[in-house]
């Protein structure tokens, strides 16, 4: 058998997580989820969420691939060979693999759509509508059916091509660029939207708690879920990372690190468009790609500098967009390989080309298409992998994994917390997410 990809750094396999989970609910979800839920009285429950998820589902899901050495077929397979159920826990762990590259398979249209709007800032096509309208117009007749397949299919090719260089040479060193950047990027718009007239208002917004606001339920499960959906916990990408971690790795160090580094994500992304908005004295509404692809781009063609500061904004955008990508597609790719006997290149090309062909055929229905995913098969797969590591495996074994490169144990509350806390929310969330058509 050949040997496994390996992370070569352990910055390199946390700024991997990091691009994993910085993604579009990051940049065009948060900040509307915020402003809507009266900024500090969402951040509040957020950041509780935040400590939960990371302290327990993103240790898990790491340890839980570590401890298998595979993705998540192979892994539940021998979470339930004990039991003699093999067959029975590889059938499971197909559905956050298929969950995987569904969900891969609709962020390629997204990452195709941000790609067109990325080179259209350099060229001038992004910011040449006159109003929001015409931004308007111009975003439906991309995201139609078959109406953006050159720059959806280069997207596609730009990743696949990152991921046949495998793990060390291909994640590793893509996401070491890339999320350094991201985040530098983002640094240089808060500076700028700083000192605009008006930024201020959007500032005491983020700041302001209103206790009627943070005792609503509502703000608290969309709190629930922005965080959920966030750190990318859905049985699958940080799995499939953790399998190729070395045994010396402190595994609640690096979740603790991802978790604080895609918080500072969202917030940034926050101390950005809020003020921003605040700008010309609206409060910000819209989220999803209305707000990415119509509101901000009018936003941007108004502002001192406008054009620089589209350029920097969908830069950054894209490799979150990118990095987010490459990890939903390593599942599916190490899955071929481990159950076809796939080498790297023909596996990626395998994967490549059932997404390309299926990519171009959803343009017109993505957003139905992710809503189903992110509502029914993301929260599942989360509890699945939970159930698998936290209640078929043994306590024993669970804590002997986490505790791995570890210089004195890991807190002893933390079975019990994942087992009787960690694995309901998964639920909880999937149930609310039907209920109230998606919380994330």
């Amino acid at each position: 058998m050949k040997k496994r990809g390996s992370f070569k750094t352990r910055w390199g396999f946390i700024l991997a997580c990091i691009g994993s989970a910085v993604g579009m609910g990051n940049i065009w979800m948060f900040p509307t989820r915020a402003s809507l839920y009266g900024g500090g009285s969402f951040i509040i429950p957020y950041f509780v969420f935040v400590v939960l998820i990371g302290s327990t589902g993103i240790i898990g899901e790491m340890s839980f691939g570590r401890a298998t050495r595979s993705g998540p077929v192979d892994a539940f397979g021998i979470a339930c060979e004990r039991s003699g159920k093999r067959k029975v826990g590889e059938t499971i762990g197909l559905i956050p693999v298929l969950g995987s590259l569904a969900m891969a398979i609709g962020y390629s249209v997204v990452v195709g759509w941000i790609l067109k709007y990325t080179i259209g800032t350099f060229t001038g096509t992004t910011l040449a509508p006159e109003s929001v309208e015409g931004f308007g117009a111009t975003f439906g007749s991309m995201a139609s059916a078959f109406g953006n397949n050159g720059w959806l299919l280069a997207a596609l090719i730009l990743v696949v091509l990152i991921l046949m260089l495998g793990v060390e040479k291909g994640i590793e060193k893509a996401n070491k660029v890339m999320m350094p950047v991201f985040f530098l990027l983002f640094i240089i718009l808060g500076i700028y939207v700083f000192f605009q007239p008006g930024a201020m208002d959007g500032y005491h917004y983020i700041f302001r708690v209103d206790p009627e606001i943070l005792a609503d339920p509502k703000t608290w499960i969309y709190a629930l879920g922005q965080a959920f959906f966030s750190l990318s916990i859905a049985g699958n990408g940080t799995l499939i990372y953790g399998s190729y971690l070395s045994d010396s790795e402190n595994i609640p160090a690096s979740a603790a690190r991802v978790a604080f580094f895609d918080t500072l994500a969202a917030l940034l992304a926050a101390f950005v468009i809020i003020p921003a908005m605040a700008t010309t004295g609206t409060q910000l509404n819209q989220g999803g790609p209305g707000l990415m692809f119509i509101f901000l781009p009018n936003l941007f063609k108004s502002m001192p500098g406008g054009n620089i500061v589209a350029m920097i904004f969908f830069v950054a955008v894209l490799f979150a967009g990118m990095t987010s990508l490459i990890n939903l597609y390593e599942a599916p790719i190490a899955t071929v390989q481990e159950k076809f006997g796939l080498g790297r290149v023909p596996a990626c090309g395998v994967i490549g080309g059932i997404s390309a062909v299926t990519a171009v055929c959803i343009q017109g229905i993505v957003s139905g298409w992710m809503d189903i995913l992110s509502i029914y098969i993301c929260p599942l797969g989360a509890g699945l992998a939970a159930i698998m590591f936290f209640w078929v495996c043994k306590k024993e074994y669970v804590e002997e994994q986490v505790n791995k490169g570890l210089e004195k144990p890991f807190t002893n509350k933390l079975y019990p917390l994942c087992k009787y806390v960690f694995c309901p929310v998964c639920f909880l969330v999937l149930i609310l997410g039907i209920i109230m058509g998606g919380i994330g």
